[in-house]
């Protein structure tokens, strides 16, 4: 593997727009998202990360090949599902920089690559002026008929990172379920960092 990691912003961005909608898709079917997706509402969502100069892509490249990537901006910049938690309880969101997918084909996981996203996201945030991380997580009921029986949270990786998860913070978003007729809610439960 020639594996690349690097790291792109606001108009930068937008070369690897149609290849990170295309990955979001396939690993976003996995558990726990469940999501079947599709170009159109991915290309919509990925245009603001596009849209903002403080925003981050760190991408991996194999050869040419995107095999891995994980965005991020400020959290006043993200949808306003996000933000609003964050305003119930008192948080400013303009404090806040949010880390949003961090999305890698299977054959590349194990490899170092997520604690790369992270180290990344957070030292760009830090150049930016930002002293607070934040990102979210779905939550799915411990019963769910799709949860593999080998499925392993990543809740220890992310504390070793040095989050803290938020169950006050939930934001709600809707999609549609790989096994569902139309689209539902679904919490996702915050995690902070000081940076």
């Amino acid at each position: 593997m020639r594996l690349r990691v690097d790291v792109f912003s606001g108009s930068e961005v937008g070369p690897f727009i149609p290849e990170l909608a295309r990955l979001r898709i396939a690993v976003f079917r996995e558990w726990p998202y469940l999501y079947e997706g599709s170009l159109e509402y991915e290309e919509h969502y990925l245009a603001k990360f596009l849209a903002c100069p403080e925003s981050t892509l760190v991408v991996v490249r194999d050869g040419e090949r995107l095999v891995g990537a994980s965005t991020a901006l400020p959290l006043a910049q993200a949808e306003a599902e996000f933000q609003e938690p964050f305003k119930k309880a008192g948080l400013e969101p303009s404090e806040w920089y949010y880390f949003g997918e961090s999305v890698l084909e299977a054959a590349y996981r194990g490899q170092g690559l997520g604690v790369a996203f992270f180290q990344h996201r957070e030292a760009r945030a830090r150049a930016l002026g930002y002293r607070r991380a934040a990102f979210c997580a779905v939550e799915r009921p411990p019963n769910h008929p799709l949860k593999p029986a080998d499925y392993i949270p990543l809740d220890t990786f992310w504390q070793r990172r040095g989050y803290s998860k938020r169950p006050d913070l939930v934001a709600w978003f809707s999609w549609k379920d790989l096994d569902q007729p139309q689209e539902t809610p679904k919490p996702l439960v915050f995690w902070l960092k000081a940076l």
